[in-house]
């Protein structure tokens, strides 16, 4: 029995640790970074603000990085904590949180396209600036497009991982049912992006605080239980 408690404590922990951190460095650069230095519908600013600060853009491409590599953590913990519920959903729900974890990889290419746009002398030459800007803007938007279908396997983990938690001995159901709603919500949003481009639907705006609650659940309750299989 101690030999499969102290795994599941650990996973726990693990998880919910990886789960603080990845906050701390997916808020960062979204909130406080990019939103100074990537101006909606104004492709002039957007250039000269990341080339004057270039070094601060790399910033938040190694916190995007570190987010990546906690989201890989996470997947192995999570499965190893709701591996005793069941064994092969539990592998699912990993392998959609690492498919999410390789499509937001592969979209940060195009971050380091910008960079190596910018960082070109054909920068400076006027007459090569509009189709310079009409690949700079290319690039920012093929990373949301690219990033916008992670979320479809992301919304798909977090559906998965709310059975699970549902179904097992040792966590509330309510909880469960919380991971289920933030999961729908993703793929929602993100499939209505693709189909109804013209209209916004930020359902999870709403419910995408439910994964933070489970994080808490992990660290401050789940890192401390008792296994009652």
């Amino acid at each position: 029995m101690e030999s499969t408690i102290i795994p599941l404590r650990r996973s726990a922990l693990i998880s919910g640790w990886g789960l603080l951190l990845m906050t701390f460095f997916a808020v960062y650069p979204y909130y406080f970074i990019f939103p100074d230095l990537i101006i909606a519908d104004d492709v002039a600013t957007t250039a000269s603000s990341i080339a004057a600060n270039g070094f601060l853009f790399r910033i938040a491409i190694c916190c995007y990085l570190i987010v990546i590599v906690l989201d890989v953590l996470v997947a192995w913990g999570l499965y190893i904590f709701l591996k005793p519920t069941n064994t092969h959903i539990s592998v699912l729900a990993a392998w959609f949180r690492l498919v999410y974890s390789a499509i937001f990889a592969v979209a940060l290419g195009y971050y380091f396209e910008v960079l190596r746009l910018l960082s070109t002398s054909d920068y400076l030459l006027p007459l090569n600036k509009e189709e310079l800007y009409t690949q700079l803007m290319l690039a920012l938007e093929s990373f949301n497009d690219m990033w916008a279908i992670g979320y479809i396997f992301f919304g798909l983990h977090l559906f998965i991982l709310g059975y699970l938690v549902f179904k097992s001995s040792y966590n509330p159901k309510i909880l469960g049912v919380l991971l289920m709603i933030v999961g729908l919500s993703y793929l929602i949003d993100y499939m209505a992006r693709f189909l109804f481009p013209e209209n916004s639907l930020p359902v999870s705006t709403y419910f995408g605080w439910g994964e933070l609650v489970f994080m808490l659940w992990l660290l401050f309750i789940g890192g401390k239980m008792q296994s009652k299989i």
